[in-house]
């Protein structure tokens, strides 16, 4: 069974000028163990996806399944908290925490005790790759490739099988961007991870399991 499925998904911007369809009847699914890829040109639909995929919206019509339960029936801002893990182009990092409090944060807003979060931390830190020696600095301290690093493993802290990244190698060099995209089919493969990258970096796609493309609010299977 999917983890996460669309079907029949329709989604359109409007104001009082235009409607503009951004998703034209969308239907797909995604399984943990899996690396996905969605890609498409600035404007395809493909952030809009993602944007009801993560609970952030409701489709206008059609249905976005989690477990086989329609998103539009559940608690989305639990949805949000308990259910899904972001990854973003921007890191996102909390400027003024360490690397292992900005990884510490979400088990703590879960009401894990200090102690055994600052542990849990530190193992995923160091499952992303990252020596000790970043435990203690600030965003402003690491590098770009450190800093996301760092976001991958503040949304393994979160505990979910589903972790969806919009561009997250975005303002990486390209080394640094096959990294990363090769941790997150290592969290796939190797600890049962469903993972949905969105990317307009077509030079990654030789390492994704699964690539979706998005033209025009269409969604086609390579």
């Amino acid at each position: 069974m999917s983890i996460l499925s669309l079907e029949s998904v329709r989604y359109a911007y409007r104001n009082k000028y235009q409607t503009v369809e951004a998703l034209k009847d969308i239907s797909c699914t995604f399984e943990q163990g899996v690396m996905y890829a969605v890609v498409g040109k600035s404007g395809s639909g493909k952030s809009t996806m993602l944007s009801l995929m993560a609970g952030l919206d409701l489709p206008e019509a059609g249905e976005v399944l989690f477990r086989g339960t329609p998103t539009r029936t559940l608690d989305l801002d639990a949805y949000r908290r308990n259910d899904v893990a972001m990854i973003y182009q921007s890191f996102r990092l909390f400027p003024l925490l360490t690397a292992l409090e900005n990884v510490m944060y979400p088990m703590e807003l879960h009401g894990i005790k200090p102690r055994e979060a600052k542990k849990r931390a530190e193992g995923h830190i160091l499952s992303v790759d990252l020596p000790e020696t970043v435990f203690n600095r600030f965003p402003s301290m690491l590098s770009g490739g450190e800093q996301q690093r760092v976001a991958i493993a503040r949304a393994l802290a979160m505990d979910t099988d589903l972790i969806l990244a919009d561009e997250p190698t975005g303002n990486l060099d390209s080394a640094i961007s096959r990294n990363i995209i090769e941790l997150l089919g290592r969290l796939a493969h190797e600890r049962n991870y469903c993972v949905v990258v969105v990317t307009h970096d077509t030079s990654v796609l030789d390492l994704m399991d699964v690539t979706y493309r998005m033209r025009d609010g269409v969604l086609f299977r390579d």
